[in-house]
């Protein structure tokens, strides 16, 4: 009889209690904490994205929902300059891969027993951002990740092994990832705060250190904050933990390069990421500086530090070491392609190019009269939040609280940005006639120095 409960268990688990069909019409479940959100589309384009028909699709229908989108996002990319990917690539020539799945699950020095793979692209990227980053070949480990928030992922769980009882220290401007990692891992975090460059505080960094002295610290270090591109002070940070008293066996650094880790080795006299310091890990996402069609990124550690981490798995032939089984084999190739197009050369100058429009963009709005900051070494422009949300929307602005910010890509233009700024004027004189708007000081946020408030105007004036 037990037998028989426990089939019929397994059967009710197993088979779905609709038919297909009925599912068709499914309602969607929301609830005060949670709903999803419905795009204002008009019908015609809903209907021919809802996947309805059981009988299944026509080419030239599919053919027709697709070229109407591609308009769509070439009109979005018109004005795509609140966050950091850039748009200007062309992979035409790698078009054929599409042909094929390729799956680099496993550890890509080893390879798998999956023949359709790219781990030879994928060390030969590798190898790169090794040398990029100052580690020698047979000391380091890494792979190619779905993006930052993998890599941080990894980085941050190498950390963790290596000191199972360590507090996770980062600043309050860091990624979002970081924190959601923190819970995800059950660790116990630290928000320190920050300067108004977005720079961690290391005054209260000592702090927190010297009040939990008797556990071990894994620092998330920022080489670019999400909003503001502050880049934390990696040697103040060690210098930090030294003075605790922390010794090299009981700390742990990861930097979350995000975008600014892969462009900061091409700006002069900008700070050195590398691991001739002791750092323990790097992350960076690769869809942003060098342009990918698909989110990626790179995590590279130090070598010894992953047989703590890693499973050998017959079924695949390899080590399962990386936070993902099955890998994109496509991602590796594209930066691959991406890096021997460029070259060295042409990264540098991509990276001048878009530093220099950002000095231009800031410019441009100060010379308006609104405020704006850009930290040195960075692309990033930040500025008093748009007052309205489809102008914000319009231009794909990223925003929190007062502020709002430009990132200055190889696909931003100058006459995109002088675009930009003329009808940010326009709507300013707009909104501004409407007694409802008010000035707002943001000084706090990005300094008295940069605030275009009247007050902070005659301060700087005087």
């Amino acid at each position: 009889m037990e037998n028989s409960a426990g089939k019929n268990m397994a059967m009710d688990f197993i088979i779905p209690r609709t038919h297909a069909t009925e599912l068709l019409s499914s309602k969607v479940v929301s609830n005060a904490n949670f709903s999803r959100k419905e795009e204002n589309l008009p019908i015609d384009i809903k209907e021919n994205l809802a996947i309805t028909k059981c009988s299944g699709e026509t080419q030239a229908n599919l053919a027709s929902v697709i070229t109407h989108y591609v308009e769509t996002l070439n009109q979005y990319s018109l004005r795509n300059l609140g966050y950091p990917t850039n748009q200007n690539f062309n992979y035409d020539t790698l078009a054929s891969l599409l042909h094929f799945h390729l799956n680099n699950a496993g550890d890509p020095f080893l390879g798998s027993s999956f023949s359709l793979n790219s781990t030879r692209f994928e060390v030969c990227v590798l190898d790169w951002f090794a040398n990029l980053w100052e580690i020698e070949k047979n000391k380091y480990w890494g792979y190619v990740t779905t993006g930052g928030t993998e890599g941080n992922l990894h980085g941050i769980l190498v950390g963790r092994e290596q000191l199972p009882d360590g507090i996770l220290y980062t600043s309050q401007d860091s990624h979002y990832s970081i924190f959601k990692i923190a819970r995800m891992y059950r660790m116990q975090c630290m928000k320190v705060s920050t300067l108004v460059s977005g720079e961690i505080n290391c005054v209260d960094l000592k702090a927190l250190l010297l009040a939990h002295k008797d556990k071990p610290a894994i620092i998330n270090l920022n080489i670019g904050t999400t909003m503001k591109g502050g880049v934390d002070d990696l040697d103040l940070v060690i210098q930090t933990l030294q003075e605790c008293g922390f010794t090299r066996d009981r700390f742990y650094i990861h930097c979350d390069g995000a975008l600014f880790g892969m462009m900061l080795p091409f700006v002069e006299q900008a700070p050195r990421i590398t691991f001739e310091k002791p750092i323990g890990s790097v992350a960076i996402s690769g869809h942003k500086f060098l342009g990918c069609p698909i989110p990626c990124g790179i995590v590279i550690t130090r070598l010894r530090y992953i047989n703590a981490l890693s499973r050998d798995v017959e079924y695949i032939g390899s080590r399962d070491v990386t936070i993902t089984g099955s890998r994109c084999g496509h991602a590796p190739i594209f930066l691959w392609y991406a890096i021997k197009r460029k070259g060295l050369i042409g990264l540098q100058n991509e990276v001048r190019k878009c530093i220099m429009n950002a000095h231009y963009l800031q410019s441009r709005l100060r010379n308006a009269g609104i405020g704006a900051m850009l930290n040195r070494f960075s692309s990033t422009v930040v500025f008093k939040r748009p007052l309205d949300e489809e102008f914000t929307r319009r231009w794909n602005l990223a925003c929190k609280g007062n502020i709002a910010h430009v990132v200055v890509m190889q696909h931003v233009t100058i006459e995109m940005l002088d675009s930009f700024v003329a009808e940010f004027l326009q709507k300013r004189s707009i909104w501004f006639e409407d007694e409802q708007f008010q000035h707002v000081c943001i000084a706090k946020d990005i300094g008295s120095g940069n605030c275009g408030c009247s007050m902070h105007t005659i301060q700087c004036h005087d």
